[in-house]
């Protein structure tokens, strides 16, 4: 065997991290499937971390285990694990997790109700931005059920997005019309994109996994020309000026 044929290399995957303070599977999984309803698809096999900082008692992992699978997600591990609870983790073949000032402990479903903070920041014009990808360029509407991904690529849409239809970037997304469906910038895990658009009324915004709802959105933009980035971990919202 060639000893090139085999090769275990450290990469890094955005991860949704889970607070809650019931881990119960009864009082659990009305609450998650609640959540999951305003982002049906979004989250569908998505990987789950179990922040368990505040957690004092034991929980019943293959409960969780079940209910996570039940709901069509994947739950990989945990993280802020006593030492007991850890190891009661690991027994039920969970990962324990170590999380680091890059973790997005902000993706969580229960953060994803914080609201956007506002900030103010000049256009960046397409052609200034630091380091440039390659561009995909949509010249028409996307409509309710239609998906558009721009792999390695910045996503150009000349028109609007539709309730129901999804734009994905592993680069930047600017939409020159209004976003009333699901953005997802940074789709690889580049903290650095963000997601511009001239009619702020998204179902969803993702950047590098760290995503807000509709209900974070309404505030001080809502309709108008906007700006989503990460900043210091979480989630800003600015205006395009």
């Amino acid at each position: 065997m060639s000893e090139h044929s085999l090769e275990l290399k450290g990469s890094l995957f955005p991860l949704s991290v889970l607070h809650c303070t019931d881990l119960s599977a009864a009082t659990l999984g009305p609450l998650l499937s609640a959540k999951l309803a305003q982002a049906p698809g979004f989250f569908y096999q998505a990987p789950i971390v179990l922040n368990l900082q505040d957690c004092q008692d034991e929980p019943d992992f293959a409960a969780l285990k079940q209910l996570f699978n039940d709901l069509k997600l994947v739950l990989v591990g945990v993280t802020g694990a006593s030492a007991s609870i850890k190891a009661a983790a690991q027994q039920a073949g969970l990962a324990a997790l170590q999380a680091g000032k890059t973790a997005p402990a902000k993706t969580s479903a229960a953060a994803a109700g914080s609201k956007a903070t506002p900030t103010a920041e000049p256009v960046m014009p397409q052609h200034a931005q630091p380091g440039m990808m390659d561009s995909k360029v949509v010249e028409q509407t996307v409509r309710s059920g239609q998906q558009i991904y721009a792999k390695g690529a910045d996503l150009i849409i000349k028109g609007a997005v539709g309730a129901g239809a999804e734009v994905i970037a592993d680069g930047n997304i600017h939409i020159y019309g209004s976003l009333r469906g699901k953005a997802i910038a940074g789709a690889s895990g580049d903290t650095s994109k963000r997601i511009y658009c001239y009619n702020m009324q998204a179902e969803l915004v993702s950047v590098a996994g760290n995503y807000w709802l509709s209900e974070s959105l309404q505030g001080e933009f809502w309709g108008k020309p906007a700006c989503i980035k990460l900043q210091d971990e979480s989630l800003v919202i600015s205006e395009l000026v």
